[in-house]
């Protein structure tokens, strides 16, 4: 339980709206949280840098962080992205070149500040999470250190768009989102009578982003542009990176701790997407706490022994009986002093026709063609709250999958990393995917999903320059998994399970393909760590705390559901993800929001070519007489040549449209 605080060694100043001027004349909004003595005894300032406007409902995450860091001697800024909340300007998409810019002009201004030391720290976690590390990468002089959660290194292979080549489901969903999201107006509080010329020309320019994304099915230079991986060394300052095993940027970590030279830290947690002092599965851990050393050792040169710990630490994850929720994840804290780590082996298991080996077995084609609806055990990819949305019991995708299982063990196996399966695979068809997932499989045969790895086969030497297949031809290819630390115990089986389908995260290959797995030619690598005497001795992290929030007051109550629906007579298989926020009044400014968004992902289970992925967005904002609302609705479809997009989107002042348009494009596919 995450314990309130609101009273700290230093008495806080709010500057609730400051203007931060840019190169170009434009202005972007921010709130401030700073000492009320700072401009006598300067101090740093950490900035957070987002597009979730910093007067609705994001203030939660907002004012549970930054006060906390200035009552503790920093000043703490939370600032809307250009074209996003009260700053000016258009959002045309995420992580622009003019998006960094526009972060080194607020850094410069920030150190140029009476009451700022000129060392300024940046922080974020999924969008603030990215863009830290990509200004971190422009190296403005005034950014001493960095704190990067739930992020990404790859914008392509390991962000929303796509894994491995395969189109995730996650693109349209994000992009659909910020449809709704882009199409918000900024506050006439704040920003005057001009409020509504901003908003008409967001409304103008608000274009569907799925469009220019679905255009882009290649690792191009668009997915290259904010992809630290593509030149580790452009970062000179420290680094922290934070992420969680339940979250599915669980990559980024260990890569960064891998690529950078920087002084840099790693640690992952149980967490889904949502900070470590308040996400779940627990435990929850003192994360402000942590993250005030951090600030402290490198923004103010404090001597407190953070670097001399080991470099990334890891939850140890105990096996549990797979459900939608866990409170908690049982397990213990482990540590490494480097990464990759020498403690870490890794152990081969071969993919025999009997099970998993520890030699080749006599080769043998094994054949499968999954159902369209394999992969509904998987839930969502970023669960992090209160809301049941961690993988199910494997067993029914099991069933649709081709199984490779070890004998139960003699021993418990603890494994911290990423395993690597190496397919010697034919498909019929010239386009195809795998889905290779690791599971952990009880004496009860209750199946816990444990990592997971894609391939688009056509993409199997390259995702910048795919060539389809050579039907009934053989390839050996590699599929990663992504990042774990879990223990097997005694007794329990380990299970590779192959699938050609794995809806809803992927979206499927143009034409039902069988793939052939060689069996006794494919392999799987597992990095086993034996446990460490120094994890015992590891310090515990500090209880979880938050700066108290400021009133505001629950007019309708807010509801979270997940649905699955089966149509027996047509094999058709619906999603329905409904996230409704509520009606909420902050009771500082007297602003009423309330933002509702549903999701339906449907497909039958004998034909790929009925995918549908469609989104609703409503929201609405109110203060006395000024009332404003938004609706979109987004459409995604496809037949074996092309995608298609039908959006819509209306903008009314009380009961009057004053905005409307829609679009409707077609868009060829491309190995994809």
């Amino acid at each position: 339980m995450t314990v309130s605080i609101s009273e700290f060694p230093h008495k806080i100043r709010e500057i609730e709206n400051a203007w931060i001027p840019l190169a170009d004349g434009k202005r972007l909004a921010a709130r401030i949280w700073l000492p009320e003595d700072a401009a006598a005894h300067p101090v740093p300032a950490i900035f957070e840098y987002v597009p979730y406007r910093k007067r609705d409902h994001y203030t939660v995450n907002d004012e549970s962080m930054h006060p906390y860091f200035a009552g503790h001697g920093y000043a703490s800024l939370r600032v809307d992205i250009r074209g996003s909340g009260d700053s000016d300007g258009v959002l045309r998409d995420e992580y622009l070149k003019q998006e960094h810019d526009d972060a080194l002009d607020v850094i410069a201004w920030l150190a140029r500040q009476p009451w700022c030391t000129g060392s300024v720290g940046m922080k974020g976690y999924s969008w603030g999470g990215f863009n830290s590390l990509q200004v971190a990468a422009r190296r403005p002089a005034a950014l001493k250190a960095i704190m990067s959660v739930y992020s990404t290194t790859d914008r392509y292979h390991n962000d929303i768009h796509f894994t491995g080549g395969c189109l995730l489901n996650s693109k349209m969903g994000w992009a659909f989102q910020m449809f709704c999201y882009n199409a918000r107006p900024p506050d006439p509080a704040l920003v005057g009578e001009r409020w509504r010329q901003m908003w008409m020309e967001r409304l103008e320019a608000g274009s569907p982003w799925i469009l220019p994304w679905l255009k882009r099915q290649r690792r191009d230079a668009f997915y290259k542009h904010g992809s630290v991986i593509e030149d580790f060394s452009q970062i000179v300052c420290p680094v922290y990176a934070v992420g969680g095993w339940a979250d599915s940027y669980s990559d980024a970590v260990p890569e960064l701790l891998e690529g950078l030279t920087v002084p840099r830290k790693g640690l992952m947690g149980p967490w889904g997407h949502v900070y470590p002092n308040r996400g779940y599965p627990g435990p929850q851990i003192g994360y402000l706490q942590e993250c005030l050393r951090w600030w402290d050792h490198w923004l103010k040169g404090a001597k407190n022994g953070i670097m001399d710990e080991p470099m990334y630490r890891a939850w140890m994850q105990e096996s549990v009986r797979p459900a939608p929720f866990h409170e908690n994840r049982p397990g213990r804290w482990i540590a490494e002093p480097s990464w990759p780590s020498p403690n870490v082996r890794m152990r081969k298991l071969f993919l025999n026709a009997g099970g998993l080996g520890e030699s080749a077995a006599p080769t043998r084609p094994l054949s499968v063609l999954s159902p369209m609806t394999t992969g509904l055990s998987a839930r969502r990819g970023h669960p992090g709250g209160r809301v049941p949305a961690e993988p199910l019991d494997q067993r029914a995708d099991d069933g649709q999958s081709l199984c490779f299982d070890t004998e139960p063990l003699t021993e418990r196996l603890e494994i911290l990393g990423s395993c690597r399966v190496t397919l010697e695979v034919a498909a019929d068809k010239p386009n195809a995917f795998v889905c290779v997932r690791l599971c952990d499989v009880a004496g009860d045969g209750a199946s816990s999903r444990i990592s997971y790895g894609l391939l688009n086969l056509s993409h199997r030497t390259s995702h910048e320059f795919p060539e389809p297949l050579a039907p009934g031809r053989r390839y050996t290819v590699t599929v990663p998994l992504k990042h774990a630390g879990h223990a097997f115990p005694a007794g329990h089986r380990i299970r590779v399970a192959v699938s050609t389908s794995q809806w809803p995260m992927v979206w499927p290959s143009p034409e039902a393909a069988t793939v052939t797995v060689t069996a006794g030619a494919s392999a799987i690598e597992i990095p086993v760590r034996a446990p460490r005497a120094e994890d015992d001795r590891l310090a515990p992290f500090a209880r979880p705390e938050a700066s108290a929030l400021s009133p505001r007051a629950t007019l309708v109550p807010g509801r979270q559901s997940n649905r699955v629906e089966r149509d027996v007579a047509t094999g058709t298989v619906t999603i329905t993800n409904e996230n409704d926020l509520g009606t909420v009044r902050h009771d500082p400014h007297g602003l009423i929001y309330a933002i509702a968004t549903r999701a339906n992902q449907s497909i039958r289970d004998d034909d790929p070519n009925s995918a549908t992925v469609e989104h609703w967005g409503n929201a609405r904002f109110e203060r006395g007489d000024w009332s404003v609302r938004t609706e979109t609705h987004a459409r995604m479809t496809s037949d074996r040549d092309s995608f298609t997009i039908n959006a819509d989107l209306t903008a009314y002042e009380g009961d009057k449209a004053v905005f409307a348009r829609s679009w409707v494009e077609t868009i060829p596919r491309d190995l994809v």
